[in-house]
């Protein structure tokens, strides 16, 4: 029984030496997960970012379509409030002639009080119709910017590069990199230049 013992504790032994030569030695099946890309002192990745937020506020086609839209917004407010004034003050009036029974009639009170709340609705038609077109000039104009910048990154890449460009906004994206991979100002000015050239 002892030698039975000896035996099987020699074959247990010789399994966990092989597993073991198997699994640390042994080459695997499994691909292998890509190995660092090893960057020489002075190298730069091919990675590059772009701060939208800056492209936003310096890029002068943004900021002309910007105050396009601002100087729409500003337009459809002064509209929307100088009708609320002119309604605010008819109602005051209504309100002030009901008061000292000045309509000769009810029908007459009764018609010029639909009259206001036609107006009301109006105003009320005419600020979500303006609230409408502002949004969707501006998602026309978020939509253009998009459109414009890939096309522009797409010319800037076109040598190949980068293997990636990433957009930033507020440090959403991109916690920390090196200045060296920020293309912000280069984009910048190349798209500057090329809508100067457009005009």
């Amino acid at each position: 029984m002892n030698k039975i013992q000896t035996v099987i504790n020699c074959v247990l032994g010789a399994a966990v030496v092989a597993l073991f030569l198997l699994f640390f030695l042994g080459k695997s099946d499994k691909p292998q997960a890509a190995a660092p890309l090893a960057v020489a002192a002075g190298e730069q990745l091919p990675v590059a970012y772009v701060n939208l937020d800056s492209v936003l506020l310096n890029y002068t086609f943004a900021i002309e379509a910007n105050d396009k839209l601002m100087t729409k917004q500003e337009d459809a407010r002064l509209k929307l409030n100088t009708k609320a004034n002119t309604l605010q003050r008819e109602a005051a009036d209504f309100q002030r002639k009901l008061e000292n029974n000045a309509f000769l009639s009810r029908e007459r009170a009764e018609a010029e009080q639909n009259k206001l709340i036609r107006k009301q609705q109006e105003l009320q038609e005419l600020e979500a119709k303006l609230t409408n077109e502002i949004m969707q000039q501006n998602q026309e104009l978020n939509l253009q910017l998009a459109d414009t910048l890939n096309t522009f990154l797409a010319e800037f890449n076109a040598d190949g590069r980068y293997q990636i460009i990433f957009a930033n906004t507020g440090k959403d994206n991109i916690l920390q990199a090196a200045d060296a991979y920020d293309v912000t100002e280069e984009v910048i000015s190349q798209l500057n230049a090329r809508c100067a050239k457009k005009k």
